[in-house]
């Protein structure tokens, strides 16, 4: 589909919800993914000051499309508060997969649209530091630590093995702090406490204010109350035990929706693995492989990888190498 098809489809949504449109992929291809990021804030911006040049005035509402695997866990509170500089109503269209990071960026928005493959996740994250356990397959990285594993680990000392007294809950610990780090445990307490006030701040930005202990229930459920981090939350349970202000679309916008969400996926083929060697005509080819997209009605901005891709004789003869020379955003319109 092209650009101007799309633009259709992107035209018939804002027209049945009395919003502006702005869509944000980050593409889950296999070896050339994207995740969310501080460096499409200004991304948003040139499309949000687009809207405002565009139609002269602030707008009533932004819909914000989102498809995404997660990311950096700061970078939702920043677009919030970014989008709502131009609107006060604010809510997010999820026709697939919104994960992680992307879960965060929907509790600041004042209604979630979920169409029936609409996907939230869990809001614990992982986190990495220069403290963290070597990985034994490669002792350059560090294995990620989820924050809701420390503390499970904890409570299952207390509920299961008896850890009551203040010794034995002192000896828990030390084994923990032998096996990780004691600063990448600090690590993963900041975080802790960082993912569920971000979480609260963010449910604290809706226009109607939530009544007592909704947010603190919301938070519950969508950190240590799952019990996996790839555990996929449907619209039902997000509206019905979540208690999201979930809204399901009518039959012609989750069409719309599902539409458009498929166009993304087919042009920048998140079902099939990105092969560079598929890429190699003769001994050496560069390439491009777009794996983001911000798109609106006014604009396209694109995150492409560049590279080269080239058959190597010796020392190994028939050797594929692959190097990245480049990526980022890209104003395509």
């Amino acid at each position: 589909m092209s650009r101007q098809k799309r633009m259709e489809i992107i035209r018939q949504i804002a027209d049945l919800r009395g919003s502006a449109v702005l869509c944000y992929i980050t593409g889950d291809r296999e070896n050339v993914n994207t995740r969310i990021a501080p460096d499409v804030t200004q991304v948003f911006y040139r499309h949000l000051e687009l809207f405002r040049e565009r139609d002269q005035k602030e707008q009533k509402q932004i819909d914000l499309f989102l498809y995404t695997r997660g990311g950096d866990v700061l970078t939702p509170w920043r677009l919030v508060h970014l989008i709502r500089e131009y609107t006060a109503r604010f809510t997010v269209i999820v026709p697939f997969r919104c994960y992680s990071a992307g879960t965060l960026l929907c509790l600041g928005a004042d209604e979630i649209i979920m169409g029936k493959m609409g996907e939230l996740g869990p809001i614990d994250p992982s986190v990495v530091n220069a403290f963290n356990p070597q990985d034994p397959n490669n002792p350059a990285a560090r294995i990620p630590v989820n924050i809701e594993d420390v503390y499970s680990y904890l409570a299952l000392a207390g509920e299961k093995a008896g850890v009551c007294s203040s010794d034995q809950q002192v000896k828990a610990f030390t084994l923990l702090a032998e096996r990780i780090h004691p600063l990448a445990l600090g690590n993963v307490h900041r975080n802790y406490l960082l993912i569920r006030s971000l979480a609260k701040k963010l449910l604290a930005m809706h226009q109607q204010p939530m009544r007592e202990g909704r947010s603190e229930h919301i938070v519950d459920n969508l950190t240590e109350k799952l019990y996996a981090h790839s555990h996929m939350i449907s619209r039902r349970e997000a509206a019905e035990e979540i208690t999201l202000n979930v809204l399901f679309p009518e039959l012609k916008l989750e069409s719309l929706i599902w539409a458009l969400y498929q166009d993304y996926a087919e042009d920048m083929s998140l079902a099939d693995p990105f092969n560079p060697a598929e890429q190699l005509c003769g001994t050496r080819t560069d390439f491009e492989v777009t794996s983001g997209i911000v798109e609106s009605l006014y604009g396209l901005d694109t995150f492409v990888f560049a590279g080269v891709v080239e058959r190597k004789e010796f020392p190994e003869p028939g050797k594929v190498n692959v190097n990245i020379l480049k990526q980022g955003w890209r104003t395509i319109s």
